[in-house]
């Protein structure tokens, strides 16, 4: 039995990118054959994959593709008609950003979104089910026809983020913590959904009134350019560009180093489908601060300070509230840490394979109508034994 995996775009440092591949992972473990196929790869992991068009060209009744919709596909037409052929079409949801955050920023990005969202909703009569990062993903599979549906988070490797963290960079930081100031940080890509203008001018407002010796690091690959001369200039206007760093390429062992640096994560984004840094943030004890919007409240529960506006003096008062209060602060940390377990890699396997297992080659397919959530593997399942951190309690999301 075959499950391969397509998708548009796989790259470097990315939460889908590191998703599929789990995703193979576990699926060979479990004993299936199963190879990923892409349109654009990076460089750097052209030996995992293959190119779309090199996909097999005859119809198996033994073998499932599960797609990875976030973009634009060419080769979404191709997959359709393979679906209408009688080849079994499985599509997990990573979600596609409301185009209308890049109509001012970046134009060709939008029409893409645009055409990705109709694309979605074309392989809706094809698909034997569609799985869902999150619970927002999954009402918007269900609005477009999908049945049945499955809320499967994304399989994140938490373990990886107790790694050794880049020696220099560390050092730099913590002598920069030594002379005083809080230090924030996002990690997310420069998009104008992410909003890191809001998180600059809450940031600028809590220096001015609260700690003038605060810092804050925004970390992520670029996606808008405009943007980011936008975001540039509003540092400058603000005059906090002593006080700002933007950074993108980073390492691994750089990334964890500022984590291990930070005070707060400050996410003030409006569009997320998952999230997964602030998963990272939760893991290594890092408070989160977030604007509660579109996945953020599914991701975060009730481990982080939701905010339900975010001008820039909310948002700088919430923060100061929260490292002023050191016994808050602790509990925060703590929660987020047992909420991260919610997402412990072993159990969220488990669950995403019951979910695929089950509909992978129509054993059920939900011809009964219902909702196919029924018996499936959850994260609170012991299966999160196996990686040795303590498995969730209560209130993780799961499959169904």
């Amino acid at each position: 039995m075959r499950i391969d995996q397509l998708l548009p775009v796989l790259g470097v440092h990315d939460a889908i990118g590191a998703h599929v591949l789990q995703t193979r992972r576990a699926l060979r473990a479990a004993g299936y054959e199963s190879d990923l196929y892409a349109d654009v790869v990076d460089e750097s992991l052209a030996a995992e994959v293959r190119p779309w068009l090199d996909g097999p060209g005859r119809i198996s009744t033994g073998r499932a593709v599960l797609y990875h919709a976030s973009t634009h596909a060419p080769f979404t037409p191709w997959l359709e008609h393979r679906g209408r052929l009688g080849e079994r079409i499985l599509v997990y949801y990573h979600n596609v950003t409301p185009a209308e955050y890049f109509d001012r920023w970046l134009p060709p990005a939008a029409e893409e979104m645009r055409l990705a969202r109709q694309e979605l909703a074309a392989l809706a009569p094809v698909s034997g089910i569609g799985l869902a990062a999150s619970e927002l993903n999954e009402r918007e599979l269900v609005d477009l026809g999908y049945r049945p549906t499955v809320t499967a988070p994304l399989l994140v490797d938490l373990e990886r983020y107790h790694d050794e963290a880049d020696g220099p960079t560390l050092g730099r930081l913590r002598r920069r913590r030594e002379r005083g100031g809080a230090e924030w940080l996002f990690v997310g890509r420069i998009a104008p959904n992410k909003c890191q203008h809001d998180i600059v001018a809450a940031f600028a407002a809590y220096r001015r009134l609260v700690d003038p010796k605060a810092h804050l690091t925004l970390v992520g690959g670029v996606t808008a350019p405009r943007y980011l001369l936008a975001l540039r200039d509003m540092v400058d206007a603000l005059a906090v560009e002593e006080a700002v760093d933007i950074r993108s390429g980073l390492s691994h062992p750089e990334l964890l180093a500022h984590y291990a640096a930070a005070d707060v994560f400050v996410c003030l984004s409006e569009h997320e489908g998952f999230c997964v840094p602030l998963l990272e943030a939760m893991e290594v004890g890092v408070p989160v601060v977030a604007f509660a919007a579109a996945a953020v409240p599914g991701t975060v529960g009730d481990a982080a300070v939701l905010l339900g506006e975010k001008d820039p003096l909310t948002v700088a008062a919430a923060v100061a509230g929260l490292l002023d209060d050191d016994y808050r602060r602790r509990a925060l940390i703590d929660s987020g840490r047992r909420r991260a377990r919610c997402f412990d890699l072993a159990s969220t396997t488990a669950g995403f394979l019951g979910a695929v297992q089950r509909f992978a080659f129509g054993s059920d397919g939900g011809s009964d109508g219902s909702d196919g959530s029924d018996g499936l593997a959850s994260p609170a399942s012991p299966a999160g034994v196996a990686s040795g951190r303590p498995p969730c309690t209560a209130g993780c999301p799961g499959p169904g």
